[in-house]
């Protein structure tokens, strides 16, 4: 039996899950700081010894810099702990219903592409537009023709049972990669 742990902690709300053989276990939103709780959680309520989770799945980004770290660190960690092999997938591929938009600050978002892009600059008219940044900017995409669900709705939180179905190529987790689309803040100082 192959049993997947899922998790992706660039947005603002870390999604985790559990599958095994490819169906949903449990899925669980919480913080970055709480998936090693989650992964613990979800496989004891599914009666799974967490040295059971032989894969794992992190959302690579886009989103938030320190928040992609955190997550591409616990995927190494756990991935050396279980002897697991991992895949990265875009956060982008967390959320279902539309297309997905979220809050990059700045007045910023990140969209299918992956882009970065102000949302005025988007065209969105006649799609549906999910995640945090859609709620957030909702007026400027619902002027521009964009249909947004009410606040809400579960198609604006990431799934981390949506990431695990795009995996494809489960490998060493020191070789996944981050997806950056913008500069980090932090620099070196002279």
């Amino acid at each position: 039996m192959k049993t997947i742990f899922a998790f992706d902690t660039a947005t603002t709300t870390t999604a985790c899950a559990l599958l095994r053989d490819g169906e949903l276990v449990g899925e669980r939103l919480t913080d970055a700081r709480s998936v090693l709780a989650a992964a613990d959680e979800l496989a004891r309520e599914a009666g799974i010894a967490p040295r059971e989770i032989d894969r794992l799945v992190v959302g690579t980004g886009p989103g938030s810099f320190t928040s992609i770290r955190i997550g591409l660190a616990t995927a190494r960690g756990l991935a050396l702990a279980l002897g697991a092999q991992a895949a990265g997938v875009s956060t982008l591929e967390a959320f279902g219903g539309g297309v997905p938009v979220i809050d990059a600050r700045r007045g910023e978002v990140f969209t299918s592409g992956p882009a970065l892009a102000r949302p005025e600059e988007l065209d969105v008219a006649g799609n549906r537009l999910v995640g945090d940044g859609a709620v957030r900017y909702r007026d400027v995409f619902e002027a521009a023709g964009a249909d947004v669900p009410p606040d809400g709705d579960p198609s604006h939180l990431p799934s981390a049972a949506l990431l695990a179905r795009h995996a494809r190529a489960f490998g060493p987790a020191e070789a996944i990669e981050p997806l950056y689309l913008r500069v980090p803040d932090a620099r070196p100082s002279a």
